[in-house]
């Protein structure tokens, strides 16, 4: 084995080792959860070249320097005021989904458009258009912590690899039998994982392009999927109620989470890969253990469907939100809920932590995305401005810049900073006869077809039949 480089990683604390073994390129992750202000580095680097063989002598001062700089960052002050700096009218349709870099340089939209946006961040220029998607391009995703590398899900059945760079196309990925609806790269960058309304998953080569593996056995459509961080196993969240945890490698099925009533929202691991998460329309939330597929806890208190969940980086904390306009925040070891997030008028469709854990962003169809303190549940500051529902948002790695993403009338998003800056927007006008709506209900799941010119709403059996 030869070290080629090292990278560093924030949340949580840790250093990216890559290497090449057997003229392979690959990665290991050195975890440093227990890092402190207070920790001797030169004792911690010292255990560091004990354990780890790749980090020699010629390594040390480089190791002890990029601890430092974690150091750093874990005694900085994280509790950001934030502030518009940006309107983006990015599409002239509507918008599916927005991701950004590891730095937050740079984010990418996705569109009903069929093309996939790449944006600077702090000029709100476009810097290209990612074109070849025949239908709309619905699932995205940057390929964090490396970020040199683009992943598009489609509604025409394909996966398309590009380079952030340069917008070239490396590879598309066609085996699919219906519409891709969510995607991820391992974190070793080496594979992406394609969910479908075919039932089906597939995990993909980013090298060569080819399919590795077809993952069977869903009755009902995929619509979330997650890697643990170790890469060796994947779990698929399915309208069949059910999430199913699967061996990477061979592509077996090792364990079907059974428990829910109705429709999977969201799944997830935590960081340690112990844990599963998952959120459905039944109105809770389950905790599973993730060696075993038993389950540990239900989580109950919400009044409506449960849209989606996560852990924070720790996972020791997990978030839910719902459409009974509330979100929940709940201790992952005691299963007791430790903070309620009230304050929305309508219900949240996204929730995430900010990657240092101190606070939770929550996206409603209120118009209104909202800052909590996840200890207290106290709001600390709703970003106003949009004039119809918020779908999306996220935070960048940094946890200093917020985007917030509309539904289709506006075709608009927002960026905030967490320092004052002047408000600039940038226009694009809206010229196409036809606006497309989706509507991926997990009671109903229905297309409509709006003709603006003629005022007319068409709506379609199935989404399959869409076609504009």
């Amino acid at each position: 084995m030869k070290l080629k480089r090292l990278l560093l990683r924030y949340y949580p604390p840790g250093i990216i080792l890559e290497y090449v073994q057997g003229g392979e390129l690959k990665t290991k992750s050195i975890d440093l959860l227990d890092l402190s202000p207070g920790t001797d580095v030169g004792a911690l680097v010292e255990e560091i070249r004990k354990a780890e063989p790749l980090i020699t002598a010629s390594r040390k001062e480089q190791v002890i320097h990029l601890i430092l700089r974690l150091q750093e960052k874990l005694g900085q002050q994280e509790d950001h005021k934030f502030y518009l700096f940006k309107v983006l009218r990015a599409h002239i349709l509507p918008l599916t989904n927005v991701a950004f870099n590891k730095s937050g340089s740079c984010f990418i939209t996705g569109s009903y458009d069929r093309t996939c946006k790449i944006w600077d961040t702090a000029s709100g220029e476009e810097l290209r258009t990612l074109e070849g998607h025949r239908n709309v391009v619905y699932a995205i995703a940057f390929n964090n912590p490396y970020g040199d590398k683009i992943a598009t899900g489609s509604f025409d059945k394909t996966c398309k690899l590009w380079s952030a760079e340069t917008g070239k196309c490396y590879h598309t990925f066609r085996g699919h039998t219906a519409e891709i609806v969510c995607l991820s790269f391992n974190l070793q960058s080496t594979l992406i994982a394609t969910g479908s309304m075919d039932t089906t998953a597939k995990l993909w080569d980013i090298q060569n392009g080819e399919e590795v593996v077809m993952l069977t056995g869903h009755s009902a459509e995929i619509i979330a999927l997650s890697f643990n961080t170790t890469g060796d196993r994947i779990i698929t969240g399915s309208f069949d109620h059910t999430v199913v945890v699967w061996d990477v490698g061979t592509g077996r099925k090792l364990h079907t989470l059974i428990g829910h009533r109705a429709e999977i929202s969201s799944a997830q691991f935590n960081w340690d890969c112990s844990l599963i998460v998952t959120g459905s329309m039944d109105k809770t939330c389950m905790l599973w253990n993730a060696v075993t597929g038993t389950r540990v806890a239900t989580l109950t208190g919400h009044d409506d469907e449960v849209l989606d969940v996560c852990f924070d980086y720790t996972g020791q904390r997990i978030a839910t939100s719902s459409a009974d306009g509330s979100a929940r925040v709940y201790n992952a070891e005691t299963k007791k809920c430790i903070a309620k997030l009230e304050g929305h008028g309508g219900e949240i469709s996204k929730i995430c932590f900010n990657p240092q854990g101190s606070r939770i962003l929550t996206a409603s169809s209120d118009k209104t995305a909202r800052l909590w303190d996840p200890h207290t549940g106290q709001c600390i500051q709703i970003l106003e401005g949009h004039t119809d529902e918020i779908f999306s948002s996220a935070f960048n790695y940094k946890g200093d810049i917020i985007i917030t993403v509309t539904s289709a009338a506006n075709l608009r998003l927002r960026l905030y900073q967490a320092c004052g800056e002047t408000v600039s927007s940038i226009s694009r006008g809206v010229d196409s006869i036809y606006l497309a709506l989706l509507c991926i209900s997990r009671r109903r799941r229905i297309m409509c077809r709006w003709n603006a010119k003629l005022r007319e709403l068409l709506l379609l059996d199935h989404i399959r039949e869409f076609l504009y």
